[in-house]
């Protein structure tokens, strides 16, 4: 992933992990399950989330596949 890229995910990371998140998981892919498995953190921020990242349909859902795939991991964890 382009460095600016891997900032980006980091940053996102850390803002997931002081709001009670799991360290290793996006915002993004943390309200795709929260949403799925009936819970407010869902509702609220799954939304909102997809409509700032318009570009991409079903972002939360994409960034949520993309952790189970592990593609933000370094090809060398891979």
């Amino acid at each position: 992933m382009p460095y600016w890229l891997n900032l980006f995910v980091a940053i996102d990371q850390l803002l997931n992990a002081l709001l009670a998140g799991a360290p290793d998981e996006t915002l993004s892919s943390r309200a795709y399950r929260a949403e799925r498995d009936g819970k407010w953190f869902g509702r609220l921020f799954r939304p909102a989330i997809d409509v700032l990242f318009f570009w991409q349909p079903r972002h939360c859902y994409q960034a949520y596949l993309a952790e189970v795939q592990r593609k933000q991991y370094s090809s060398n964890f891979r």
